[in-house]
């Protein structure tokens, strides 16, 4: 495993333990009869360092990014595929009323 799975690992633990505490925290003014106007300060920074690991893990962990060529002749998106038998044209579209000169009232 590289560092990127390690802290993504340890983003999630660290999201999972400020909601663990938010919710300890909505208990305690439950008990104390108080209003919840907001998690502390403390578990908003927790949720912010999580969320930045997370991020970072999310955008390292996968591998690099590569450029997509268009001019390729092994871009599935620009060539046709060899198989024409699963191209499908009856489709729920044609169900659609098509009114060029509809247009929308408000």
């Amino acid at each position: 495993m590289g560092t990127g799975y390690m802290v993504g690992v340890l983003g999630c633990i660290i999201l999972v333990h400020a909601a663990y505490s938010t919710i300890q925290y909505r208990g305690v003014l439950k008990i104390i009869e108080e209003e919840f106007r907001g998690p502390p300060i403390n578990v908003v920074i927790e949720l912010l360092v999580g969320l930045a690991l997370s991020v970072w893990a999310g955008l390292s962990a996968p591998g690099k990014f590569l450029s997509i060529l268009p001019d390729s002749d092994e871009n599935r998106m620009v060539s046709l595929p060899a198989n024409f038998d699963f191209i499908i044209f009856n489709h729920r579209g044609r169900a659609v009323p098509f009114d060029p000169e509809l247009k929308l009232t408000s």
